[in-house]
């Protein structure tokens, strides 16, 4: 599909306004709405891209600045580099859990009234995103939630004080759920996946799990980490996912 031009819009939270980005496709029509939730650096060119992929598909994508309320400006955009890194590390664990869902809330009101969405609303996010979109899907009104390499869900080291409470509400989803994480990712290691899977079955969450031999970041098309064939198999699955619950 053809892309209309991407809309900026400023949406109130309760910590500041917040910065979304909305990727749909041109034309009439009304389209299922998807949060799709950036990685530490916040809204790069391979977040766009893979909005823009998801958009051409079908969908209504929303990408929120996740440190709206950290970073003094909006439009602000970290570099792949150690300084990046270092910056969005610090805000990972400075804002507070519930600053957080209070933004994933407001996103997803942003897609339920825009004109181009019907209403039916999902989640998507990479590395940090994974688990902000992994939260989201406790919104009752997620039908289905993709999760690339969450991070952080099996230290509950989420937001400030490092003492999130994601793991122990998988109860609380109510939509399906999609986990893809790498058997090479640091961030996320054996243990901590057969943890992160005990507690979905526990909870009798419906979901799908897949690992596959890729590292961390696997998804960004930039920079040696990137695996454009494991890319192509994993966005399928997200789209399958999405066509299935959200059409």
């Amino acid at each position: 599909m053809i892309l209309a031009p991407e809309q900026t819009h400023d949406v109130a939270t309760p910590s500041g306004p917040m910065r979304c980005y909305v990727l749909r496709p041109d034309g009439p029509g009304r389209y299922p709405g998807v949060v799709f939730y950036s990685e530490i650096f916040q809204v790069t060119g391979p977040v766009r891209r893979v909005a823009a992929y998801l958009a051409g598909h079908g969908y209504v994508v929303a990408i929120p600045e996740i440190f709206h309320d950290l970073e003094p400006d909006p439009g602000v955009v970290l570099e792949y580099d150690q300084a990046g890194a270092d910056r969005g590390n610090a805000h990972k664990i400075a804002k507070p859990v519930p600053g957080y869902d209070a933004d994933t809330r407001a996103a997803l009101d942003l897609l339920a009234a825009h004109p181009s969405c019907n209403g039916a609303l999902g989640a998507m996010g990479i590395c940090i995103g994974g688990h902000l979109a992994w939260r989201a899907a406790f919104e009752p009104d997620v039908l289905a939630a993709v999760c690339f390499y969450a991070t952080d869900i099996h230290t509950r080291s989420l937001g400030e004080g490092q003492h999130d409470d994601t793991i122990t509400r998988f109860g609380d989803i109510r939509g399906e759920l999609l986990a893809v994480f790498g058997r090479q990712d640091p961030h996320v290691p054996r243990e901590g996946r057969e943890l992160i899977h005990a507690a979905l079955e526990d909870a009798g969450t419906t979901f799908s799990w897949h690992e596959v031999n890729g590292q961390h970041a696997f998804v960004r098309d930039e920079g040696p980490r990137y695996d454009a064939e494991l890319s192509r198999q994993v966005l399928g699955l997200a789209l399958d996912l999405f066509g299935r619950r959200l059409r």
